[in-house]
């Protein structure tokens, strides 16, 4: 790990300015993440900036019914809060599906909607990453694939978001709020918040340079049965193959999306009034573009599959 200074601001806006000022410098909350890529050096910050002083730790309601939860509320507090195992459950199992007990005490809020792809080739400095390197290529491509995206990739990148949370935030339509280093507040639907690699796959999201993130907020909550299935290769602590994120009623309708199969959380409004017709229909519009290696060609069945279970499951 190469040295670096550190700072702890006490406000949001000292904190986003702190970093805007300073293009190698990282903010840090719980570290999960972040602190693996400098021991791996592939992430290289000069300097951190600790924003876990800062109050951003709350879950409080909203004046229409919904929620909002500090950026520095720690994955097992969230997954346990009575008014998200009630409203949102979709969210907290999603949470519980991720990573271990140890990881989800310290991981945050906004820590998770920032974790970086697990893609092997990212985390293998020897091999060719864009992500990683911009221009140095994309080992993936002709690589080792059977974990990787099957729809949204480009000839850049074909990188996974390797979360869990935000699956469920997005069928949940949730907003990022975040400040900048001027102090103004800007308001993000999580549908906009995460990038598709295009021919930049170094940025994941569409954060400007220092924006830090304050809080994640869910609208009032939608009736349904909220389920989050994950196909994985051992039952625990592994990212998904393929994730279902899904909120159904009992004859089929409701909103879903997808993990495990894009570089963003995936999904496509306009298949959901298909799923009173099954899994089929849905999962035919929704990867219509898809562009699968040889490798992981599976996933696009697999996605098929895990939707009918959900819907067996809510129907049940």
């Amino acid at each position: 790990m190469k040295s670096f200074t550190y700072e702890r601001p006490s406000t949001p806006a000292e904190a986003a300015a702190a970093v805007a000022r300073n293009g190698q410098a990282k903010f840090i909350a719980g570290g999960t993440n972040l602190l693996d890529l400098m021991k791996l050096q592939i992430e290289t910050p000069r300097h951190l900036v600790d924003v876990n002083g800062l109050g951003l730790d709350a879950v409080e309601p909203t004046d229409d019914g919904g929620l909002r939860i500090g950026a520095l509320v720690r994955n097992t507090d969230l997954a346990a809060h009575p008014r998200v195992r009630r409203d949102y459950g979709v969210l907290a199992r999603a949470l519980l599906a991720g990573a271990s007990g140890q990881l989800r005490n310290k991981a945050t809020t906004a820590g998770n909607l920032l974790q970086r792809t697990r893609c092997p080739y990212f985390y293998d400095t020897a091999q060719a990453c864009n992500k990683r390197q911009p221009g140095s290529g994309c080992s993936a491509l002709d690589g080792v694939s059977r974990q990787l995206a099957v729809i949204g990739g480009s000839a850049a990148c074909i990188a996974t978001h390797p979360g869990d949370m935000a699956v469920a935030m997005r069928v949940l339509d949730a907003t990022v709020e975040t400040v900048d280093d001027a102090g103004a507040a800007r308001k993000i639907p999580i549908a906009a918040f995460h990038r598709l690699p295009g021919d930049d796959p170094s940025r994941d999201t569409n954060l400007k340079p220092g924006e830090l993130i304050t809080a994640v907020t869910l609208p009032k909550p939608v009736p349904g049965t909220h389920i989050y299935r994950k196909v994985r290769d051992r039952a625990s602590y592994a990212y998904a193959l393929v994730s279902v994120a899904a909120i159904l009623g009992k004859d089929g309708s409701g909103h879903v999306a997808f993990g495990g199969v894009a570089h963003k959380p995936w999904r496509v409004e306009a298949a959901e009034a298909d799923l009173p017709q099954g899994a089929r229909a849905v999962t035919q519009k929704v990867f219509a573009d898809a562009e699968p290696t040889h490798e992981n060609a599976y996933k696009l069945k697999l996605a098929e599959r895990t939707l009918g279970a959900a819907l067996n499951q809510a129907r049940a």
